[in-house]
């Protein structure tokens, strides 16, 4: 047996490397070994439990002040320590968290050969998003496995002088995660979730969904964004706001500030990943600055006003199911409103992102690197004209 690494921090790292755990799970040869580098406490063993998974392996990496150079400090000598006893024939990073920074490198310093899932996106401006733009790039240097979702991020990791042989078009594995838990059903678990539910059935109301916490939302575009959602929703008498507060001190207290004491304004609690797709299969329309949702919501027919001024899956604009808005309060509620007035629904399951099956493609592309890496077919990207 061989074992590949599947490395998480975050619940959005756990939620992606599921379907290539469950992919890999009846191999002949490649067994998968999840890894929990203690980046988020608890989110990745939330996340996993969705799909009957737990880690194998969950570090602890204690943090004072929060920092990424202290992150990284802690992460790398205890992946390390991993890699020297486990000895995978190779580890799979996903996205561009600080988890997957540190994995990377700590493998390809002892000489494992890394694949890097979600590989080639791209808003070419290292400020934005930041940090994540420079650990995508800095990660893309030492793979020695692309594994990209779209084509339009393969034709990115080749115009950086990546080899094609090895980059391989997969999909993205979210969207075989939201089908496989959308089509369980769960129950709500969630109590705030469960109460609107009530409301909203016996209403008839509207649901909008909202998320934002990225680095780059900290201070006034944040609070201009939540007066927007309050304005939106006093203009809207048919509408009801979900805003699952992120766990950060700050942001959640902002959150409240702005939108607390509105009678259909909920600002709850972090939803666990069932409870997140219900409430996306549920909602209206969605405003986040959420990487993850933007490729998720195309699966349920869901708008998604993107409350960023650049993001790096342009192929949700492309197709018409997301638009930029950034933290403009007028341009969002002109938006929102053009949404909400038209009634606005996309044809469902038409997801640029994939077609649920993203994981098998990353099975094949894991056995050819440990078998051969050499034997790696060389991708036929469609380049842009």
């Amino acid at each position: 047996m061989k074992e590949v690494l599947l490395l998480a921090g975050t619940r959005p790292e756990a939620v992606k490397i599921a379907p290539v755990a469950l992919a890999l799970a009846d191999h002949p040869v490649l067994r998968p070994l999840i890894v929990h580098s203690g980046q988020h406490e608890g989110l990745v063993e939330q996340a996993l439990g969705a799909f009957d998974l737990k880690p194998d392996i969950v570090l602890t990496t204690p943090r004072v002040t929060g920092s990424q150079a202290e992150l990284v400090a802690a992460l790398v000598p205890a992946l390390d320590q991993v890699l020297r006893v486990r000895d995978p024939a190779v580890v799979l990073v996903q996205g561009d968290t600080t988890t997957a920074l540190a994995g990377a490198l700590a493998a390809f310093w002892r000489g494992i050969p890394v694949a890097h899932l979600e590989a080639g996106l791209r808003t070419g401006d290292l400020a934005g998003p930041f940090p994540e733009e420079g650990t995508r790039q800095m990660i893309a240097r030492i793979a020695a496995l692309h594994l990209a979702p779209t084509d339009d991020a393969a034709t990115a990791l080749v115009g950086e002088a990546l080899p094609a042989a090895e980059i391989v078009v997969t999909g993205n594995t979210v969207v075989d995660a939201v089908r496989r838990v959308a089509a369980a059903a769960l129950p709500v678990r969630d109590p705030a979730l469960a109460a609107l539910e009530a409301d909203l059935d016996a209403t008839g109301d509207r649901l909008v969904l909202v998320t934002v916490h990225r680095r780059e939302s900290w201070g006034a575009p944040l609070e201009r964004v939540l007066h927007a959602v309050r304005a939106l929703v006093d203009r809207h008498p048919d509408v009801r706001v979900l805003l699952p507060a992120h766990p950060n001190p700050a942001l959640r207290a902002t959150a409240r500030q702005v939108l607390g004491g509105h009678a259909r304004i909920v600002v709850g609690e972090p939803l666990d990943y069932p409870d997140l797709v219900r409430a996306l299969r549920r909602s209206a329309l969605v405003l986040t600055d959420s990487g993850g949702i933007q490729e998720e919501a195309p699966s349920f027919g869901v708008p998604v006003l993107v409350l960023r001024s650049a993001t790096e899956r342009m192929s949700a604009v492309d197709a018409g199911c997301a638009w930029l808005v950034g933290t403009d309060t007028t341009r969002i509620l002109a938006e929102a409103g053009w949404i909400l007035g038209s009634r606005l629904r996309l044809p469902p399951g038409r997801n640029p992102f994939g077609d649920g099956r993203a994981a098998i493609r990353v099975r094949g592309a894991l056995e050819r690197l440990v078998g051969s890496p050499a034997l790696l077919a060389p991708l036929p990207v469609r380049a842009r004209r």
